[in-house]
């Protein structure tokens, strides 16, 4: 089998893979000794840089990754937000807006300021990574205090949480929300 074609096969190993593949697996598919393996993977490393594409093979011990390059974060991240908002009810939506403000903030706190319990719009926040668990509130019980992630920044366009937009409305805890 010519070189060319083994790039090719590696490539599309990595690609697919979509994680790290040992060297001893990928030279297995090949039918060919590791050593070899690895002289094919080093020189399209190079040929990767030296055509300044924005993917690259990354070593991770003895495993090889595709891998985008650095440099090009800026761009990559923004397809990489979170198709979030034709799979967000309002309820969340609200959950969401009352963490965001209020962070760190628990579980019965949003649902004091909502009115209703909001166990399942925690959950698909949490699934779809846009708030994360950070911490215990030292109390009874010590419920779990929430806040929001980079993966919320990111959603919602800004860097830091200081960007949100100044709420207008009074974010009471006797199940009012108040303007």
């Amino acid at each position: 089998m010519e070189i060319k074609k083994k790039q090719a096969i590696i490539e599309g190993l990595l690609f697919a893979a979509g994680e790290a593949v040992s060297i001893k697996e990928i030279a297995r598919i090949l039918k060919q000794n590791v050593k070899e393996t690895e002289k094919i993977i080093k020189e399209m490393q190079d040929l990767f840089n030296k055509e300044e594409r924005g993917i690259q093979i990354k070593r991770i011990g003895e495993k090889y990754q595709l891998a985008t390059k650095e440099e090009y974060y800026d761009y990559i991240k923004k397809i990489m937000i979170p198709k979030t908002s034709s799979g967000l009810s309002k309820a969340a939506l609200e959950t969401l807006a009352i963490i965001a403000y209020k962070q760190p903030v628990t579980r019965m706190e949003i649902e004091s300021i909502r009115g209703v319990k909001c166990e399942k719009s925690i959950q698909t926040l949490m699934d779809k990574s846009l708030i994360k668990d950070v911490g215990r509130l030292d109390s009874p019980g010590k419920p779990i205090l929430y806040g929001t992630t980079e993966d919320f920044l990111r959603y919602i366009g800004i860097e830091s949480l200081d960007q949100l937009p100044n709420s207008e409305i009074n974010l009471e805890e006797d199940g009012q929300i108040i303007e």
